[in-house]
C-alpha cells in the first residue's frame, strides 16, 4: 500500500505551477533551435547583425541616410530592426508551438496555452539577449550610445512582442482548418512587414498619401513610438500608442476564442501532414 501526501490545490499554487511550466517550456524552446543553446543564440545574433548591415548599406547606396532622425544613424536602424524581429520571431514561434495533437499534450499539466506562453517567452528572451549584445558591442567598440528614455523603449519592445503574440494566436487558431492558405497569409504578412513596418522611414517626414500605406500596421506605430523614446529630438505626430494596444487586445481575444473552438474539434489526422 502506498501513501500520498495530500496537497491542497489553491489558485495561487496552480498559477505558480503554470508559470513554472511556462519557464521550463521557454528554456526548452530556446535550446531546441540548436544542439547547443549558445550556438542557437549566436545564430539569432548573427541574423540580427546581418540585417542591420544590409539595411545600412542599402540606405547608404540609395541616398536615404539624410531622411533619418538627427542622431546616431545606426541606432535609428537598430530601433526599427529590434522591434521588427521581436514581432516577427514571436509570431512565428507562436504558430510553431506544440498543438493539441502533440505527444507532449498527453501529460496532464500541459496544455496549448502553456505551450504558446513558453514559445513566446523563449522568443522574447532570444531577441532581448541579441539586442543587448549588439547594443553593448556597438557602444563599447564603435560609438557611445545614449537612449533618451530606455524604460519607454523597453515598453515598446514588449508591445511589439505582444502584438506578434496576438496576431500569431489568430493564425495559429486558423491554421488547422486551411494550413496552406493561412500559412501563405502568415508568410505574406511577415514579408510585407519588411517594408510596411516603416523601420527604414521616419513617419513625421512621410507625405500624407504615402502614410496611408503604413498607418494600418500596428508594428509601424510601435516602431515610430519607440523612436520617440530613443531620440531626444523626435516627437511622433502620425502614430499612436493606443492603436497597437487595441489591435493586440482584439487579436488576442479572437485568437483565444479560435484556439478554444479549434481545440474542441481537434483531430489526430491534422498532425499527419506535418
Amino acid at each position: 500500500m502506498r501513501f500520498y501526501a495530500e496537497v491542497k490545490r489553491t489558485r495561487a499554487r496552480t498559477a505558480f505551477g503554470m508559470l513554472e511550466l511556462v519557464f521550463h517550456g521557454a528554456v526548452h524552446n530556446v535550446r531546441k533551435t540548436h544542439t547547443s543553446a549558445v550556438i542557437g543564440l549566436l545564430l539569432n545574433l548573427t541574423q540580427m547583425v546581418i540585417m542591420i548591415g544590409f539595411f545600412y548599406l542599402m540606405m547608404n547606396f540609395a541616398g536615404m541616410r539624410g531622411t533619418s532622425i538627427r542622431g546616431d544613424y545606426v541606432l535609428f536602424l537598430m530601433s526599427g530592426i529590434f522591434m521588427f524581429m521581436t514581432h516577427v520571431k514571436t509570431l512565428q514561434a507562436v504558430m510553431r508551438a506544440e498543438g493539441p495533437t502533440s505527444a507532449i499534450m498527453k501529460h496532464a499539466p500541459m496544455n496549448t496555452l502553456i505551450a504558446v506562453g513558453a514559445a513566446s517567452l523563449g522568443a522574447l528572451y532570444t531577441q532581448i539577449f541579441a539586442a543587448s549584445i549588439v547594443l553593448y558591442v556597438y557602444h563599447a567598440v564603435m560609438s557611445p550610445l545614449t537612449i533618451d528614455e530606455p524604460v519607454g523603449m523597453m515598453g515598446m519592445l514588449l508591445l511589439a512582442w505582444g502584438t506578434g503574440l496576438a496576431i500569431g494566436m489568430m493564425f495559429r487558431a486558423a491554421m488547422p482548418w486551411q494550413p496552406r492558405f493561412f500559412g501563405t497569409v502568415a508568410q505574406l504578412y511577415t514579408r510585407i512587414n519588411m517594408i510596411a513596418s516603416g523601420k527604414m522611414f521616419v513617419a513625421n517626414a512621410m507625405p500624407t498619401a504615402v502614410l496611408a500605406f503604413f498607418d494600418w500596421n500596428p508594428l509601424f506605430h510601435v516602431i515610430d513610438q519607440s523612436r520617440g523614446y530613443v531620440f531626444l529630438n523626435y516627437a511622433p505626430r502620425y502614430s499612436s500608442m493606443e492603436y497597437p494596444i487595441y489591435i493586440m487586445l482584439a487579436c488576442l481575444t479572437i485568437g483565444l476564442i479560435g484556439e478554444y473552438y479549434t481545440g474542441k474539434r481537434v483531430s489526430l489526422s491534422w498532425s499527419m501532414g506535418k
